[in-house]
């Protein structure tokens, strides 16, 4: 392939990204969503979620919302009333266009991790599927500097993004029907924490101590936050709460 074919192909990708527009439609009576997923591969989930982080911020500043809920490379707005639905529909997009990437001044959070055995009873599989060695697995997991990109399905369980794409896996073919508090898993191109006990689909590789959640914390409630950076120290044990 050559120089101007290589170009080519790049300018193909440059147009297509530039042309691509997010969807925007209405949720419920009175809440509106922006979903930009369109734009992933081209650009990264964090990329995305920058501007996501900006654009939730600015609509806090109208003050026409009760609530403002970031999720993965998408937000939703719930609005004050209804009469301002057809004003936001058709403004949401031309507020994207202008969005610039908005980096949240987060804390890094370091988790303790022991991998393996009873607290990741998949990594034997997953390293097998990937063909490396549990030990090339778990340094490949631990070396990561993961970014939360939003907490969501339970109260305090983080999206993660940065996971090594050598890991990529997909979910179990068939869920668990209970999964302990602090298990760290794989599902397709990220991994998260568990903060409690729910069925799921994500391939176990090992467990923390750290609570993820504690609603009668003075402070946050949630042991991360967006923007947030997490890093996985691999431990030899930890001690659990007994069942």
């Amino acid at each position: 392939m050559n120089a101007e074919t290589n170009l080519s192909s790049h300018n193909k990708k440059l147009t297509m990204t530039i042309e691509q527009t997010p969807k925007v439609y209405r949720f419920g009576e009175s809440a509106v969503v922006i979903d930009c997923t369109c734009y992933f591969p081209q650009v990264s989930r964090l990329s995305i979620q920058r501007k996501i982080w900006w654009l939730a911020e600015r609509c806090r500043l109208t003050d026409e919302f009760i609530d403002i809920v970031p999720g993965m490379n998408n937000l939703t707005l719930f609005m004050k009333g209804t009469n301002r639905i057809n004003y936001w529909l058709t403004q949401l997009g031309e507020c994207w266009r202008q969005a610039k990437e908005m980096s949240l001044s987060g804390r890094n959070v370091e988790i303790p991790l022991v991998y393996g055995g009873e607290f990741g009873p998949d990594l034997e599989q997953l390293a097998g599927y990937h063909q490396l060695s549990c030990e090339e697995v778990i340094r490949r997991h631990s070396s990561g500097r993961y970014t939360v990109l939003f907490l969501g399905f339970q109260p305090g369980f983080p999206y993660l993004d940065g996971l090594d794409s050598s890991l990529f896996t997909p979910r179990l073919a068939v869920p668990r029907i209970s999964i302990p508090a602090g298990s760290v898993g794989i599902g397709g191109n990220q991994t998260g924490i568990y903060p409690a006990s729910a069925p799921g689909g994500w391939q176990l590789i090992g467990r923390t101590n750290m609570p993820l959640f504690t609603p009668q914390s003075p402070g946050s409630p949630t042991l991360v936050t967006p923007g947030d950076t997490v890093q996985f120290i691999p431990v030899a044990s930890l001690e659990f709460d007994a069942k």
